[in-house]
């Protein structure tokens, strides 16, 4: 599919002097580019008005569906330049096929994977200029929300995808590289036969209230376990772990519903089994990991994810007390995974699995 944007003038850009201010230190999400990338949906008609225009306000009816019964999902990548000057996106076609899937668990139309990509490409190609040099990246923010204004419990008939943009550094402040997280003693992220494997905002949402208990006990993210028992890892607010044990295998909590299947999560898979490590997709239990890490059997464990990357986790704080992997920094494994897969995105090293898509040549 090949679809015809129209481009709307953008009555304001952002001078080249102002967009260097705002990019010498953006942190995460709080700076955007001037454009966004916006198609409609509507029963009967299909996907129709595409536009390429200013980034700005979106109209909303005040009984719009998203705004009463949350029909909304969305995706997190990135465009990075690589060292030979090119622009580039990581596994983009992974991104647009977990939208689908979330749309589908939602209720929503699903958005042909040609259209998701090329939607993401013409932002880009529009807003290149916004691209930070060196270790930054340029966000991309791909969602959908239902629009039709009706009150009553059923799908929507109409929607709005949007694609926005937005120049970042690093994740964590002060450029941390290493994480404290903390158990959640209260609440679960998601359920076997929930939203668990969806990107919508309503998972985040039932996660803040936890999150905010971890940064107010010192924590840089919350570790949430499983719904039905209480005791196996599942996944940490916004990220995927992996556990490193003495000798080199890893092992990451499986799929089953309630694990958001992350794109950096079967990348650092597939990379591992590349090398000859052990992985296993394997349930774990919290109780196990601290024995694990008081005898030595687990020396390192990591975060992963589109906006974090590859994170060490240097303590855990829980309820019956805290402990720490390792010597609190990363270990070998956790710099020599995050290496590897920065220098895919980046270009330095051999791509064996084309997962680099070239948007804008050198």
């Amino acid at each position: 599919m090949t679809a015809a944007f129209t481009r709307v003038p953008h009555p304001s850009l952002v001078t080249a002097a102002d967009r260097a201010v705002l990019m010498e230190d953006p942190g995460f999400g709080r700076v955007f580019t001037d454009h966004m990338v916006t198609i409609r949906y509507t029963a009967g008609q299909g996907w129709h008005s595409h536009k390429v225009e200013p980034r700005g306000p979106i109209p909303l009816d005040p009984a719009a569906s998203v705004l009463h019964y949350a029909q909304e999902i969305f995706e997190g990548m990135k465009a990075y330049k690589t060292d030979d000057g090119r622009v580039a996106l990581f596994r983009p076609e992974q991104n647009a096929r977990r939208f689908a899937a979330s749309a589908e668990r939602l209720a929503m139309p699903v958005l042909p994977e040609d259209l998701f990509l090329e939607a993401v490409a013409e932002l880009v190609k529009t807003d290149a200029d916004w691209i930070p040099e060196g270790v930054g990246s340029l966000y991309l923010r791909p969602f959908m929300i239902a629009t039709e204004a009706f009150l009553g419990v059923r799908a929507a008939n109409e929607y709005l995808f949007v694609v926005l943009a937005s120049p970042v550094g690093g994740y964590f402040k002060g450029g941390k590289n290493s994480v404290t997280i903390r158990v959640s003693e209260h609440y679960t992220r998601a359920a076997r036969g929930g939203t668990g494997a969806a990107k919508c905002g309503g998972n985040y949402a039932a996660s803040l209230i936890a999150q905010a208990e971890a940064v107010a006990n010192g924590c840089d993210q919350v570790v949430f376990l499983d719904a039905a028992e209480g005791k196996w890892i599942e996944e940490l607010g916004g990220m995927n772990v992996f556990f490193v044990f003495k000798d080199g295998s890893l092992q990451t909590p499986p799929l089953g519903g309630t694990i958001l299947p992350g794109v950096t999560r079967a990348s650092i898979i597939q990379l591992a089994k590349d090398a000859g490590v052990t992985v296993r997709e394997a349930p774990y239990a919290f109780e196990q990991w601290r024995a694990d890490v008081a005898s030595g059997e687990v020396v390192e464990a990591f975060a992963c994810g589109t906006a974090a990357v590859l994170t060490a986790i240097s303590k855990v704080v829980a309820p019956d007390g805290d402990f720490v992997i390792g010597d609190g920094k990363p270990g070998p494994v956790t710099t020599d995974m995050l290496g590897k897969l920065v220098g895919i995105q980046r270009g330095r090293v051999a791509d064996p699995h084309n997962w680099v898509q070239t948007i804008i040549e050198a």
